[in-house]
């Protein structure tokens, strides 16, 4: 009878244990993970598991030569994932030394996006009202490190006067993308990659044809004010909506930043509509 009840205490104990090991290791994969969101980390991890889908297709198909060839990527490929998520490594280890790795996230992101969204919503009312140009670009999964190194750091708190000023025009920064990441600007006077699709219509300038580079290599969202006509467009996907108005932009941006439910807009944006220099 005494047995049985240690063993019942025991079975008990154990079955504890599984489940603070299971809870432990999906914490620390939960970590890990919105530790590489935002980064080009991502795109890569997911290269990672083609790769080792393709081998399981083989393995299983019993592809020889294919699997000879997955086989050899795998044998590389720890020494590879090293080199090529080195920068994520260093900061997971910067971040346990400082204690932060399993820190609790903060509550006001949703906060954060608001200001972000007014900011932007702001800034851009004020320069399209003076025509003032102007090419904005919001970092989202895709990182964007390549491109904020075309440009002037700036690292500062995302404000409406700040973004107005850099593109006043005759400064130094003026000329070029500011690069936004969360509620930051990360970077200014920074290069984008020019579209070279024919579909895009004459009358667009080059911020335009930026605008549509960007979205067609990242999942950027980009915003782009006329110099010449004050007229407001919005990149992502390879696609350019024109003539926002303010709404249309507040839509835009809650429903891509915020991931708010918002009912779709009545209107169909289209770069084929009025002319927007």
């Amino acid at each position: 009878m005494l047995d049985g009840g240690l063993n019942v205490q025991l079975d008990g104990l154990k079955y504890i244990r599984i489940i603070i090991d299971v809870a432990l290791v999906w914490f620390v994969l939960y970590k890990l993970i919105m530790l590489i969101r935002g980064t080009k980390a991502v795109q890569l991890l997911k290269g990672i598991f083609v790769v080792l889908g393709i081998w399981l297709v083989s393995y299983f198909l019993q592809l020889s030569t294919l699997m000879w060839l997955m086989s050899k990527a795998m044998t590389w490929g720890f020494l590879g994932v090293i080199i090529l998520f080195q920068p994520e490594l260093r900061r997971a280890l910067e971040q346990l030394g400082r204690g932060s790795f399993f820190a609790r996230n903060s509550n006001s992101e949703e906060d954060s996006m608001k200001r972000t969204v007014e900011a932007i919503i702001k800034s851009c009312n004020y320069m399209a009202k003076r025509r003032i140009g102007a090419l904005i670009t919001i970092e989202r999964e895709t990182g964007m490190g390549d491109y904020v190194e075309t440009g002037i750091p700036i690292q500062g708190r995302l404000s409406s006067e700040l973004l107005t000023n850099i593109f006043i025009p005759n400064t130094p920064l003026h000329d070029g993308a500011v690069i936004i990441k969360q509620d930051e600007v990360t970077a200014a006077a920074c290069y984008l990659p020019l579209s070279e699709s024919p579909f895009i219509s004459k009358e667009l300038g080059t911020r335009h044809r930026a605008a549509m580079g960007i979205s067609e290599v990242t999942d950027a969202l980009t915003i782009v004010v006329s110099e010449e006509t004050g007229g407001i467009s919005c990149t992502r996907n390879g696609e350019l909506h024109r003539g926002l108005d303010e709404q249309a932009l507040r839509e835009i941006l809650e429903r891509e930043l915020e991931r708010a439910p918002k009912a779709p807009s009545s209107k169909n944006w289209d770069w084929r509509g009025k002319k927007d220099g």
